[in-house]
């Protein structure tokens, strides 16, 4: 087959989040497996540059074509990837395509790649990777779009993927009938976390002795309840002078409240707050922490929990959305109430008093992931889903 993926950020731009990583680990396993595959993005690399490279490249054989952002004033403020050139490029080259995979809801790629798909006849799945509630910031402009474009979009798509049954309700409430549906979660390349770094590596790396590590890896946005995380933290410094929070991810607009929460509450030299960390860099991190904590006030499916398990570590999350199905409350880790500040104390307590019961719950989470999400499965039922959409076309 030849498949098109449409997403506006690509490697390396990892700072935009979990999609990133999961568009490029389908391609490459799509590509390992005989099919071409292109993908149309943007020059983002993170919110406030662009990437210095060719218009078109290709990694592990993917072929990609990035597409210059008219605006990186547009991407901060208002997450909009505008790409005129593809306007052209799409109309030469979308009925060349056997099947066409779109990434996100509310993009200006999403708008013309459908429109061609719809006038050239070529198939196309629609996975918005949880972004279909209009909640948090710009609920209005979120409307604006939908009423637009995005129903529109859900409409003339052949199949739409949802990451978990929470989504799949989601689908629904904007009209999408169940037959349409296909639930298809997050995977992840085990063979990744095959050789791990020694431990200690990233405690000596930021001069970090004896303490144990709360960790936290995601974008800092205030939908992923990090200042939660904060003020559980400062709850308990007074009982463990022997643990440090670690703060690692992109600054997605809300760095600013978090570094003035942590002044307010007199904790800086207890919380380390990394930046964005990659490749080795990044797995030195889950090694060398004893919890990982995921506060959030809405999820669906996050990498960076399948991440944590992967490394065998055990997670607190809050019981929202996909989070309730992908953590089994004293098993794998521990549910708290979103935005429960005293609750996600006491569990942070818990779990740091019994360092033993935390790798229990370590093990269980990699087993979980081992027996669930190995990418080759999920790659395995994208193509049987790309080959019914083409069939079905015919």
């Amino acid at each position: 087959m030849k498949i098109l993926q449409v997403i506006p950020y690509f490697p390396p731009a990892y700072a935009f989040g979990g999609p990133v990583k999961v568009a490029y680990q389908i391609s490459r396993e799509l590509v390992k497996r005989g099919h071409e595959v292109m993908v149309y993005t943007t020059d983002a690399k993170d919110f406030g540059s662009r990437l210095e490279m060719n218009s078109y490249t290709t990694l592990d054989g993917i072929e990609i074509r990035r597409f210059r952002n008219l605006s990186l004033t547009s991407i901060k403020k208002l997450k909009l990837f505008i790409t005129p050139h593809l306007v052209s490029c799409a109309k030469k080259e979308v009925k060349d395509f056997d099947a066409i995979h779109l990434h996100e809801y509310r993009t200006f790629q999403n708008i013309v790649i459908a429109h061609y798909a719809k006038e050239y006849d070529v198939p196309y799945v629609l996975q918005t990777h949880g972004s279909l509630p209009r909640i948090m910031s710009w609920e209005r402009l979120k409307w604006i779009y939908d009423m637009f474009f995005g129903y529109k979009l859900l409409r003339e798509a052949s199949k739409v993927i949802a990451l978990s049954q929470v989504e799949s309700e989601q689908y629904k409430a904007m009209g999408v009938p169940e037959e349409k549906i296909a639930v298809i979660p997050n995977g992840i390349d085990l063979s990744e976390y095959a050789k791990l770094p020694p431990k200690g590596s990233f405690k000596k790396k930021f001069n970090i002795d004896y303490e144990k590590i709360v960790l936290y890896l995601g974008r800092i946005h205030r939908i992923k309840g990090i200042d939660i995380l904060v003020k559980a933290f400062a709850d308990i410094v007074a009982k463990f002078d022997d643990v440090r929070l670690v703060v690692v991810g992109s600054d997605d607009g809300y760095l600013g409240e978090i570094e003035a929460l942590i002044k307010a509450l007199k904790i800086e030299d207890k919380v380390l707050i990394t930046g964005p960390l990659y490749g080795e860099d990044k797995l030195e991190a889950y090694v060398d922490a004893d919890v990982y904590v995921l506060p959030s006030r809405y999820e669906t499916f996050p990498m960076g929990l399948l991440e944590a398990y992967a490394h065998g570590k055990p997670v607190i999350a809050s019981k929202v959305g996909g989070l309730r199905d992908l953590v089994v409350d004293g098993l794998m880790g521990m549910l708290v109430k979103p935005e429960d500040v005293e609750q996600l104390a006491e569990s942070l307590r818990l779990m740091l008093d019994d360092l033993n019961r935390a790798r229990d719950m370590g093990l269980a989470g990699r087993r979980f992931v081992e027996e669930n999400f190995p990418l080759e499965r999920v790659v395995d039922k994208l193509e049987e889903l790309y080959e019914e959409v083409i069939i079905n076309k015919n």
